[in-house]
């Protein structure tokens, strides 16, 4: 299929289509794009909304974050889920303001280089804050390609040399790779989605080649992650707990976190080694 093919059907659909999302709109600014893409990793739109809001409403530039103590950018993550993200983004703003003049810098591989930020993160900042022409591998975007031009159900679980090279190939060299970017991003979340795909309304189901070939079944199952009693759920229940209290909290106030005080135990150091918890007179704290 032809880049043309691919481009101008999914940028007029979006057109029509693309939901308003606050970091999409015009004249936001690199640092909203970088907590976004930050916030948006394995969190539904729903639920980055309100987060993303009171975050800028607290620390609405990169130095006003950096020069905040770590331990509030892990409490007003709240219950977004993988708390390790806030600390990164706190240590990628301290690096912005210690590296770049308080700036997010424009360059993929200085984005790079910044703490937490990975391959994905940095596409995606370079293309939507930025203008620039990059593959933006996110999960939609993977299996939007996967289907229409791999004609297999699901991507692969880590993207390959290959995938990567194939997904820049269909980038339009007219500057339009951002705007494609976010547009077949949003059509795999809107439309060609994981478990009900609405091919009926996809701007490329003529030619998709899954659907030609009758929509198969993915050739491996899907891996599933269950969180129902998990050390996950645990470390998010020693989490709330912290995240409610100001100082130092007692081992014993942690009880409620779980009745297997091995698994509590377990998932406690889990959250020391990572940084998020730390050792303080009388107990346990955020960090600092």
């Amino acid at each position: 299929m032809l880049v043309e093919a691919l481009v101008d059907p999914v940028l007029a659909w979006y057109g029509q289509c693309a939901r308003d999302l606050p970091w999409r709109r015009e004249g936001v600014s690199p640092y909203a794009v970088l907590v976004s893409e930050v916030m948006l990793q394995q969190t539904p739109v729903s639920r980055v909304l309100p987060a993303y809001a009171a975050w800028l409403e607290r620390w609405p530039t990169v130095a006003a974050l950096a020069a905040a103590p770590s331990g509030e950018a892990v409490r007003q993550w709240g219950r977004l889920g993988y708390p390790r993200r806030a600390l990164r983004l706190h240590a990628a703003a301290r690096a912005c303001v210690s590296r770049h003049d308080g700036q997010i810098p424009s360059e993929y591989d200085d984005l790079l280089a910044l703490p937490g930020v990975g391959a994905y993160t940095a596409a995606a900042v370079a293309s939507f804050a930025f203008g620039q022409s990059h593959p933006v591998l996110d999960t939609n975007v993977r299996r939007v390609l996967a289907r229409v031009i791999g004609g297999e159900a699901r991507a692969p679980l880590t993207p390959s040399v290959a995938e990567t090279a194939r997904a820049r190939s269909l980038l339009p060299g007219d500057g339009r790779a951002p705007a494609w970017s976010v547009a077949v991003m949003e059509l795999g979340a809107l439309v060609c989605t994981a478990r009900a795909p609405r091919c009926e309304a996809c701007p490329l189901a003529a030619g998709c080649s899954w659907s030609l070939a009758g929509r198969p079944e993915p050739s491996q199952p899907a891996r599933t992650q269950g969180y129902e009693g998990t050390d996950r759920q645990v470390r998010g229940r020693i989490m709330a707990v912290l995240r409610d209290q100001r100082g130092a909290v007692a081992w014993d106030l942690l009880e409620a976190a779980s009745d297997d005080a091995v698994q509590r135990e377990r998932a406690l150091q889990s959250l020391l080694d990572d940084g998020l918890v730390v050792l303080a007179p009388g107990g346990f704290a955020l960090p600092l």
